[in-house]
């Protein structure tokens, strides 16, 4: 039996936290859920939508999976995901891009992957005033940081067979920070059979809008990865169907990267396919391949006979019955 943290999270978190649940259980795999609450609902009480206790809990079971948090903004609170990212070294940000026959989309034929750095970068919140007049933003890039999201992505590639992996950044202006990034990833090209190349962050968002086909894994620094995830997933259906992965050398947190939705929040409509999608991540991350294609499996089938779908994905049903339909092809 795995123990995990699961972390329900704000507006439509619980829904598809639970709609999860059901399907992961429903494939046969023992799993005890150790619930732990973070977000808005704890902030009164622990002046924190993050408290201590979400950390214990992950450095405790090693593995952990979020419904989306809400971070207050201008409110003085660090986000929730890069306090997690930070504080347990979940260096490598991990996200599929890959396109379903059922779902609309423009293209068919995408099956790529992003490999973000997650630690620095802008995101490492090095920041200050300069007097009443502007502010200032420092980009952390090292070398050691560099060295091993590469490796990874290098790695990544290499189990599971894919062919090609590109670096992408913008050394070109920031011949230091990027250049740093950019020298890293042609030196650690050599140590690896298989085919690399190298791409300026603004071409690539151009050519993936192209022709996302012609690329596989992907490897890049922080905010790069974060714009270009996003725009990834606007080519296969939208983040309410992509899965995301948080991992670092000692402990992994799978998450739907989706916002909370608070609008829909209590209506039984909200998709659970990113959660879904990430719970089939950790299953894979565990070793456990046989109940995690058992799922994805299911999870075609419901996109191709197409009778129970939610809204967003053309449909007219119920997250419970979108649900139901994935466990009846279980």
């Amino acid at each position: 039996m795995y123990k995990i943290t699961l972390i329900p999270g704000d507006g439509i978190g619980p829904e598809v936290t639970e709609a999860m649940v059901r399907v992961v259980e429903a494939s046969g795999i023992n799993i005890e859920w150790e619930r732990i609450y973070a977000g808005e609902k704890v902030i009164e009480e622990y002046n924190t939508p993050i408290p201590n206790y979400v950390i214990d809990s992950i450095k405790k079971n090693r593995i952990a999976i979020k419904g989306p948090i809400t971070t207050p903004i201008g409110e003085g609170f660090k986000s929730v995901n890069v306090t997690l990212r930070q504080n347990l070294d979940l260096y490598v940000n991990l996200r599929p891009i890959k396109s379903f026959k059922g779902i609309k989309s423009k293209y068919e034929d995408v099956d790529l992957v992003i490999v973000r750095e997650n630690t620095e970068d802008l995101y490492a919140g090095i920041e200050h005033k300069i007097g009443d007049y502007g502010a200032e933003s420092i980009k952390l890039i090292t070398k050691p940081a560099c060295e091993r999201i590469i490796n990874f992505a290098f790695n990544y590639a290499k189990e599971n067979n894919r062919n090609k992996v590109t670096g992408v950044h913008k050394a070109n202006i920031m011949k230091l920070s990027d250049g740093l990034f950019l020298n890293t990833f042609k030196e650690i090209s050599k140590s690896f059979n298989v085919e690399s190349d190298d791409l300026i962050v603004d071409a690539a968002a151009m050519n993936l809008v192209l022709n996302p086909e012609k690329y596989d894994v992907m490897v890049m620094p922080n905010l790069y990865g974060d714009i270009l995830s996003d725009l990834c997933a606007g080519l296969v259906g939208g983040l309410g169907i992509i899965p995301g992965a948080n991992i670092g050398k000692e402990y992994a947190v799978f998450e739907a990267v989706h916002g909370s939705a608070p609008q829909i929040e209590g209506k039984n409509v909200a998709n659970p396919t990113a959660l879904i999608q990430s719970a089939i991540m950790m299953l894979r991350y565990l070793g456990e391949h046989k109940y995690a294609r058992k799922i994805e499996k299911a999870l075609e089938t419901v996109f191709i006979k197409g009778e129970k779908l939610t809204v967003d994905l053309g449909g007219k049903s119920s997250t419970q019955e979108f649900t139901d339909e994935i466990i009846k092809n279980l």
